[in-house]
């Protein structure tokens, strides 16, 4: 009992020591080599070793079912924000006759906050709307993850973006009413500068890339359009300015779903992206998440084949469209 005092204090206090590590890594290691499930608990213990790079995430006291739908309500109770889509990873797992534990995403935007972040950066349009993972995993233990407000301003050099502190403080009250327990952060909460980021200049102009590229989409019988995002459309509509920037979601069940058995965090930057914007000097371009870069912020290990798959479709598919 007197040790666990002191461990509460030392938490308390942010003074986790080494001794706490060194215990944490070996019932680690005891309880990992009787557990083979690769959705275990160790993505989601605040260590070095299992941190989602720059992601806030909060385990629920609620079940899977209330916590999802309690944040549901919230996004659809709130006049400023939209639900652009929700994703059931699990159900499309099980579209391809695969297994995978509860597993959902929401896209939600809010063009007043949002579009500033574009106007400072167009390419911060790849990570909008927001969005919040929730997963079930092994142990029946729920969580909920975003990408935190740092992540997004050292990726896109947002400093300085007003909009920032606003858009922390509704995703981490949005997330701690509907898991009704508090957010921990990642260790490592920023990165560099783009890092991750795959732009390729297009030689078409915007109308023309931007619509072959969802003809391609729609056309491949793999991969299925989830949604489309209008950023500057959105703009508009808050009397807000922005250059022509549009977003397709799209996703491939088959490839998406064996990196969510690896580790579920991964859901987080799943299905894929694709922003395609038009700069201030009139060019236009075609973005994506490098697949090796995610594989990185959730330490998906032992998927080569399947990211080789993912890295090499989205090349051809950008290629192609970019008229490369």
């Amino acid at each position: 009992m007197q040790i666990e005092i002191l461990w509460d204090i030392l938490e308390k206090k942010g003074a986790i020591t080494m001794y706490k590590y060194l215990i944490l890594t070996v019932f680690a290691g005891i309880f990992g080599s009787c557990n083979n499930n690769d959705n275990s608990d160790d993505v989601l213990i605040p260590s070095n070793s299992s941190n989602v790079i720059g992601a806030k995430y909060s385990e629920s006291k609620n079940n899977f079912s209330n916590t999802y739908s309690a944040f549901i309500e919230s996004l659809n109770a709130n006049d400023a924000i939209s639900i652009v889509v929700e994703v059931d990873h699990t159900a499309n797992a099980s579209s391809v006759g695969s297994v995978l534990s509860p597993t959902k995403i929401v896209f939600f935007g809010n063009p007043a906050l949002g579009t500033p972040l574009m106007q400072k950066n167009q390419l911060a349009g790849l990570d909008l709307p927001q969005k919040v993972l929730f997963i079930q995993n092994s142990s029946n233990k729920v969580y909920a993850f975003y990408n935190s407000v740092q992540y997004l301003e050292s990726r896109y050099n947002l400093e300085g973006v007003a909009t920032l502190g606003k858009i922390s403080t509704a995703l981490e009250n949005l997330t701690k009413s509907a898991t009704s327990s508090e957010i921990k952060n990642a260790t490592n909460l920023g990165v560099a500068f783009e890092e991750g980021i795959i732009t390729k200049e297009s030689t078409q102009d915007f109308d023309t890339t931007y619509n072959s590229l969802l003809s391609s989409i729609t056309s491949n019988e793999n991969l299925k359009v989830i949604a489309e995002l209008d950023h500057q459309e959105n703009a508009a509509t808050v009397a807000l300015e922005l250059r022509p920037t549009k977003i397709i979601i799209f996703g491939n069940p088959n490839l998406g779903t064996p990196l969510m058995q690896d580790k579920q965090s991964i859901g987080l930057d799943l299905p894929q992206k694709m922003l395609v914007w038009e700069a201030e000097d009139g060019t236009v371009n075609i973005s994506y998440n490098n697949p090796s870069f995610l594989a990185k912020k959730h330490e998906i290990q032992g998927s080569e084949d399947v990211l080789n798959q993912i890295t090499t479709a989205l090349e051809n598919l950008s290629d192609s469209e970019a008229g490369l």
